[in-house]
């Protein structure tokens, strides 16, 4: 079964704020399967625009990663993100 993704590119607004949801998102998302591939970390646009901060999160499979998205405690959390930063968030199924 093919994994999936959640992609964020993510500029931050403000970064007092921001560190709240980064320490409230993980356990959470740990917790519904996620394994952090990519958070943040030097990044260059070759081609295109992108967020300042890019995060690649796995999951055993494209349901679990909708399923995570989509989970009322992580959705409350969301909430800081949205109101401390300009985000693209998608979800992608993988390739087996």
């Amino acid at each position: 079964m093919p994994k999936g993704y959640i992609i964020g590119q993510i500029t931050v607004t403000d970064p007092d704020g921001y560190p709240e949801y980064v320490r409230r998102d993980t356990p959470i998302l740990q917790k519904l399967g996620a394994k952090f591939v990519v958070r943040g970390g030097q990044q260059q646009v070759m081609e295109g625009e992108a967020g300042a901060r890019t995060v690649v999160i796995e999951f055993p499979s494209y349901q679990a990663a909708l399923d995570a998205y989509n989970d009322p405690e992580y959705q409350e959390v969301a909430d800081i993100r949205r109101r401390c930063a300009d985000s693209m968030i998608l979800v992608v199924e993988g390739h087996e």
